[in-house]
Order: C-alpha cells, then sequence, then structure tokens
C-alpha cells in the first residue's frame, strides 16, 4: 500500500495535478492508488436507472438502518430524474456531486472525491511530468491559493509566488468556482497563453500575470555544491522516484569532504510516505521517524533505515510555509533528535494521513484521512506546523526574490560551525 502525504494539485494541461500532505505514503496516492482497508469500505455502483443499484459484494451485509439512510437521497435522484425541468440530465455529474458533498460533510478538507481524470493527472504530477503553468495550489478555501510554484515551470518564471490567491482567470471572476473547475481553466495545451489575476499578502493592489503553458519534467531532487565546501540538496516533491534520486546524489557528492549539507524542502508540499521516510532514513539512523494514529486508538511507528549515508555532516534544513506533509516528517524528525537545525519560516501544518480508494467501475476514488501523525516525541504539528529554530525571511520584489537570505544565513551558519 502506498500512503500520500500530499495536499494540492498541479495545474497543468492535461495530465497533472494536488494533493496536500501526501500521506498513505500517500500523500496520497493508476500506479500511485491503492484500495486500503478494503473490507472497511461499503462501495455501491451507480447506474444510469435510478432504480438500478448493485451492492459491492464487500457491502452485501450493509445494516438495514444505513439503508433506510439511503432512502431519501434515491427518492431525491429519481425526483430529479422525473420532474428537473432541463433534460436529461448528467448523471455522472449528479453522481460525483453526491459523493463530493458526502465527503464534504465530514468537515475534513482533506477527505475528496477525485474523478478518473484528475486520478491520470495526480499519477503525472508524482512522475514529474508536467503540461501547464506548473503550480501547486490547494482547493480547501473559497479560492485557489498557491502552495508553490514548480522550479524552472512557467509559474516560476512568471513570478507566482506561495501563498498567492488566484482572483480571475482570463478576466472571469473565480469567486464562488469549485477548485477543480479553476484549474481546469488554468491547464491547458502547451504553447497557449492564460491570463491570471492573484491576490498577494500585504500587497493592497491584485497582480495580473500572463503565463505561456509548456510541457517540462521536473526531477524531484537537485544539487551542487557550494563553494567546494557545502553540500546543497533541494527537494521538490516526494516522488516515485525520490529515494533513488536522493541516494544518487549523495552518492556522487564529496560529502567526507564536505563541512556540511543543506537539505533544501521549501515550497515542497509533500508526496509519498515512503519517500520521506527514506529521505529522512539518509540523515537518521535506525530512529522512529513518526507515529501514526488510527481512530480506534491504536498506534504505528515508522522507523528510519538503518543505513543512511549522511548521518554524521552537519545539516541545515531550509523550510518556509510551502513545506508540508512528508516535508514537515523530515523536519519533526530532525528537530526532535537536534540532528541538525532548522532555518527559515513556519512550515504548513498538515499532520493528518490520507489514503486513495479507487472506486467501482473506474468511477474515481475517494481520498480518506484515516490517521494522524506525530513527530518523534509525539508532538502534532497539524494546524500549527513545524518552527525554525532560526527565523529568517526572503523578500520579494515584484515576484523575484531579492535575495536567498534563508540560504546565505544557512551558509554563514555552516561555515561559522565547521
Amino acid at each position: 500500500m502506498k500512503v500520500y502525504s500530499t495536499r494540492n494539485l498541479i495545474i497543468t494541461s492535461t495530465v497533472l495535478f494536488v494533493m496536500i500532505s501526501i500521506f498513505a505514503g500517500g500523500f496520497i496516492s493508476g500506479a500511485y492508488y491503492y484500495d486500503v482497508y478494503p473490507n472497511r469500505f461499503q462501495i455501491y455502483k451507480f447506474f444510469n436507472n435510478a432504480n438500478e443499484i448493485e451492492i459491492n459484494q464487500k457491502a452485501a451485509n450493509t445494516p438495514k438502518e444505513l439503508k433506510i439512510e439511503f432512502e431519501p437521497f434515491w427518492e431525491s435522484f429519481e425526483l430529479l430524474q422525473e420532474n428537473f425541468v432541463d433534460q436529461p440530465l448528467d448523471t455522472t455529474k449528479l453522481v460525483q456531486g453526491a459523493i463530493r458533498g458526502m465527503l464534504k460533510a465530514t468537515g475534513d478538507k482533506n477527505t475528496n472525491y477525485m474523478t478518473p481524470i484528475e486520478q491520470n493527472m495526480m499519477s503525472e504530477t508524482m512522475r514529474g511530468e508536467v503540461e501547464g503553468i506548473g503550480a501547486e495550489v490547494d482547493t480547501s478555501g473559497d479560492y485557489l491559493r498557491v502552495i508553490s510554484p514548480l522550479p524552472g515551470s512557467p509559474a516560476e518564471k512568471a513570478g507566482l509566488l506561495p501563498g498567492d490567491i488566484i482572483i480571475s482567470v482570463d478576466g472571469n471572476d473565480m469567486t464562488g468556482i469549485a477548485g477543480f473547475e479553476v484549474i481546469s481553466k488554468v491547464r491547458g495545451p502547451a504553447g497557449t497563453t492564460v491570463t491570471i489575476t492573484i491576490q498577494r499578502e500585504n500587497i493592497p493592489d491584485q497582480i495580473t500575470l500572463n503565463i505561456v503553458r509548456y510541457n517540462f519534467s521536473v526531477s524531484s531532487v537537485e544539487s551542487r555544491q557550494i563553494d567546494n565546501q557545502i553540500v546543497y540538496v533541494k527537494i521538490n516533491r516526494f516522488g516515485e522516484k525520490t529515494k533513488k534520486e536522493l541516494r544518487d546524489q549523495l552518492n556522487s557528492l564529496s560529502l567526507e569532504n564536505a563541512t556540511g549539507l543543506i537539505l533544501d524542502l521549501r515550497n515542497n508540499p509533500g508526496g509519498f510516505l515512503d519517500a520521506g521516510i527514506a529521505v529522512t532514513s539518509e540523515f537518521i539512523n535506525d530512529r522512529t521517524i513518526m507515529i501514526e494514529e488510527f481512530g480506534n486508538g491504536s498506534t504505528k511507528e515508522y522507523k528510519s533505515d538503518s543505513d543512511g549515508i549522511a548521518t554524521n555532516i552537519p545539516l541545515v534544513l531550509l523550510v518556509n510555509r510551502g513545506s508540508a506533509s512528508a516535508s514537515e516528517i523530515v523536519a519533526s524528525a530532525v528537530k526532535d533528535y537536534n540532528r541538525g537545525s532548522l532555518v527559515g519560516e513556519n512550515t504548513y501544518g498538515k499532520g493528518t494521513v490520507q489514503t486513495w480508494v479507487n472506486l467501482s467501475n473506474d468511477k474515481g476514488s475517494v481520498r480518506i484521512t484515516f490517521a494522524r501523525w506525530k513527530s518523534p516525541l509525539g508532538r502534532s504539528i497539524d494546524g500549527t506546523g513545524v518552527a525554525p529554530d532560526f527565523l529568517v525571511q526572503n523578500t520579494y520584489e515584484n515576484g523575484s526574490l531579492n535575495d536567498d537570505n534563508q540560504l546565505n544565513y544557512a551558509i554563514q551558519y555552516l561555515s561559522s560551525n565547521s
């Protein structure tokens, strides 16, 4: 089972998308979508005929009380089919809307529904294949909020920043428009242009950006050496290739001659949980990394491997409010074990775990929060995030970074403590 720790969507043309705090590993989870605890779910198969409902064999013993609870739903469905003024109705849209409404009624912004098309977008995102503008967004609010632009993406080059709120698309007001609908308007084929208007924090006037969509791929790990002394590694997301990419790049760097390592998790919204554990294992050997707590009171510990290759080198993590989910798992473990220092800003604050469960007949999937997680010392970061050891803020002008104060601080810190 892969669990996904993500909370976002990547805005792309035909294949990309979000998630926030990917956990299940899964940040959540098609190659990325796996059935979890199938015996606990009663999955109904819906058909165009309102009188036809086939109950999945796993749900054959549905309690009578639950069947009675569903009677008003089917009555409403039939009333629409028989009496609504504009016919014919799109049954698929009705069913998808009903599922979304049911999941939203839980009050949990991370429990939601994904159509087959959106599933495909998510899968492409985690493989690093992007067509569109390349921005991760949070759909839980009244407007799309940018979590982070992808490195080298049209969104990044146009000056889109974490925290930006998308107010309009191509001159059309997005007030009251569902998040996925806004995403579909922003996405588009490579070579075309989309105009978005954003509201930026602490700036009274709205900003309009013209962004040309194009195809690009994003490696989940980048690295380089700074002044031949400090190793710099940036992880953009916790995808299916991250474990191997990180190990390969660490092996290619001269760690034995380095005075320190900077691990940059800024604007990393999360990804697969197992990738998060694997990354942490390179820096912390054979220790508890996180603890899942389930609704029935039981718990599960995740431990790091014992073959990390960067467990002794002085370490600094760069974090900001775009660091979420699996990024926060790494940051929490490093902080709890005093393995290194955190520099930057408070992280996002996603302390729950989700998994994607495929629905019958290729009708999409549901993302369900099935656990909360805590740090090795039992701390919950949900809603609060992980605080840096050294608060350092970057400054921007017209969407461009004036100077990377956070990176500069980390370099100076490691240099002065070597």
